[in-house]
């Protein structure tokens, strides 16, 4: 079988895409990385409406990236902050490509707007692939890809799902 006979239904991306893969709910995970907790402190940072925000929290919070936490200020209602679980933490790596991919492609003159580094050492963090050998800093030649033990035939005559959706929507 090959890859585009494979069914792509339990692509780990896909699966990915599915739970974070929307511009606002990557924001919001900047924003929780970066210490921020509360609705307001988002809404406020990020700018988009309150309904979109929420619908974002709820998810994120459905899919254990994210926590509830209760807290309450003296003389004023109680209330949720938001927390990254371990979940949630693990995408941090995933952030940080994102951010190092848009450092090198997509920044304007005045620079980038956190300068993250080692805390050790002071040497500007990078994210690189390695292998659990700690062969480090691979390049897409360096790897092979090989279709893994979740791979299926992709039925015959069925559009890739993302097509489908697609299709659906119009």
């Amino acid at each position: 079988m090959e890859w585009l006979e494979a069914s792509t239904e339990n692509c780990p991306v896909q699966r990915t895409l599915d739970v974070i893969g929307e511009k606002w709910t990557l924001l919001i995970l900047r924003d929780a990385v970066n210490g921020v907790r509360r609705f307001d402190d988002f809404h406020r940072h990020i700018g988009l409406s309150e309904a979109v925000l929420s619908d974002r929290l709820r998810k994120l919070t459905a899919a254990g990236i994210l926590k509830t936490v209760r807290y309450q200020e003296p003389g004023r209602r109680s209330r949720n902050e938001y927390r990254l679980t371990r979940k949630g933490w693990d995408l941090w790596p995933v952030l940080m490509a994102l951010s190092q991919w848009g450092e090198t492609y997509a920044l304007d003159a005045d620079g980038p707007v956190l300068d993250v580094r080692h805390t050790d050492c002071d040497a500007p963090v990078r994210v690189v692939v390695e292998c659990s050998a700690e062969h480090s800093a691979l390049t897409p030649r360096d790897v092979t890809a090989r279709l893994g033990t979740g791979a299926r035939l992709r039925p015959e005559g069925r559009e890739p799902s993302a097509s489908r959706s697609r299709a659906r929507r119009r």
